[in-house]
């Protein structure tokens, strides 16, 4: 498993554990493809597919001294009958109760934050999110640190339609 495969497999298990998803037969993720800055992955969680797409920021910036890996992610779990669900791994803590934002072309989503990952508030604006992703050309993410630093993360969309389109023919 590649280093990248093992933080992102490591991502997806705090994620279950923030939402009380049980993992005990969680299988290792496999990378189906790459398209451009995306890659679509697939794993086996107790049983049922679970698809996602991933991509991190060509460009970081803040002033900070120590930071983790971050990750933009769209996921769809068939069996939990959830699409789209996008949640941005921000490699620090956030600032408690703060916001983060994310700006796609003309479009800007505000995200509720926990410990280290912003999401959606709402199935409707991950929908939102997900369509702007596959059609858009950048996303700049922008947080709050625990310690008061501001950052903002540039990721390129190149590729993110095709991405799109593999897991969500994977997980159907």
């Amino acid at each position: 498993m590649s280093k990248k495969s093992l933080k992102l497999a490591i991502a997806l298990l705090v994620l279950a554990a923030i939402f009380k998803i049980p993992v005990a037969y969680a299988g290792e993720p496999r990378l189906m493809a790459t398209y451009g800055d995306w890659e679509a992955y697939v794993f086996t969680e107790n049983g049922h597919k679970v698809c996602y797409m991933s991509s991190q920021p060509k460009k970081k910036q803040g002033n900070y001294t120590k930071r983790g890996e971050p990750f933009a992610l769209i996921t769809h779990r068939p069996a939990n009958n959830t699409r789209d669900v996008f949640s941005y791994i921000t490699g620090y803590t956030y600032k408690s109760e703060s916001k983060a934002t994310v700006n796609i072309d003309d479009q800007e989503f505000a995200l509720f934050t926990q410990d280290d990952t912003a999401w959606a508030p709402s199935a409707d604006i991950d929908k939102k999110l997900a369509q702007a992703i596959r059609n858009g050309k950048e996303m700049v993410i922008t947080g709050t640190s625990s310690r008061g630093t501001d950052t903002k993360d540039t990721i390129s969309l190149k590729g993110s339609g095709k991405a799109y389109e593999k897991i969500s023919e994977e997980c159907r």
